[in-house]
């Protein structure tokens, strides 16, 4: 499904509007963070969202996201509400979620899990990478599962990455894997693992991760912060220090280039208001 143009924009700009918001708050409060994923590209290359994205990412170091998590709460504006993992029921993500009250962005699983959604922005949590690689490979890969367990806990439909017959079979099988991990497990428990295996190492690393999408090479820490400021549409904000590279190692040497039509993918929701 794909947005028409007037509301894809209109979504950008009540996107951009909370980031000022959030942007705000970290200011007041000295707390870092930066444009993450998508957002770090549509800024390099487009100076501004990616044309057809829907969604702002940001980073933040454990610390800083700590904080954030304790103060933001009391002061974000109050049409914004913060959403924690661990703390919230029938929530999904292993990571928060700044969302704007009395908006809706209902996508089909979150409307199965029961969590009513609104126009949001992520913050993702970035965690230190053990630099032994063993122990670097036990933490992405327990992260990873946990954090699919969770989606599949929470509901029996997940994004997918094929169609036709094989899609069919995917889907009949997230479906089985739901009933099951509701016999299983809980919301509890599936956080609780998710966090002990990003902090099986509590050793400092020169590394880090955020191990919702996690990666093995994972990202220099130096490469992240310092930040540097960045133009996104009407303002300056920060980006990770080094960011062509970054982008290189989160999209590859070619992420200049656009991609063909039919990969320009974004979230498009069953039920959006504003």
């Amino acid at each position: 499904m794909q947005y028409d143009p007037e509301t894809l924009r209109r979504l950008q700009l009540a996107l951009l509007e909370m980031l000022h918001e959030i942007d705000d708050v970290c200011r007041k409060h000295d707390i870092t963070y930066f444009l993450s994923s998508g957002s770090v590209l549509g800024a390099v290359r487009h100076s501004g969202f990616i044309p057809w994205d829907d969604d702002i990412d940001l980073g933040m170091m454990r610390p800083d996201y700590d904080r954030f998590c304790a103060i933001a709460p009391q002061a974000l504006p109050a049409d914004l509400r913060l959403i924690i993992p661990g703390s919230e029921k029938r929530y999904s993500p292993m990571f928060a979620k700044v969302m704007k009250r009395g908006t809706k962005f209902w996508a089909q699983e979150t409307v199965e899990a029961g969590f009513e959604l609104g126009i949001f922005i992520d913050i993702f949590p970035y965690d230190d990478l053990s630099p032994d690689e063993a122990t670097a490979k036990k933490q992405v890969g327990a992260c990873t599962r946990w954090q699919r367990i969770s989606y599949l806990y929470h509901a029996p439909s997940v994004v997918l990455p094929h169609k036709g017959a094989l899609g069919a079979a995917e889907r009949l099988a997230c479906k089985a894997a739901h009933g099951i991990l509701r016999l299983a497990t809980n919301e509890e428990k599936n956080y609780s693992k998710f966090m002990e295996a990003a902090f099986l190492d509590p050793s400092e690393s020169d590394r880090c991760t955020c191990f919702s999408y996690a990666t093995l090479e994972g990202y220099p820490k130096s490469m992240m912060v310092p930040t540097v400021m960045a133009t996104f549409e009407d303002g300056e904000f920060p980006v990770p220090g080094e960011t062509e590279r970054y982008l290189e190692m989160a999209y590859g040497p070619d992420w200049r280039q656009l991609p063909p039509p039919e990969k320009r993918r974004n979230h498009k929701p069953e039920v959006l208001e504003f």
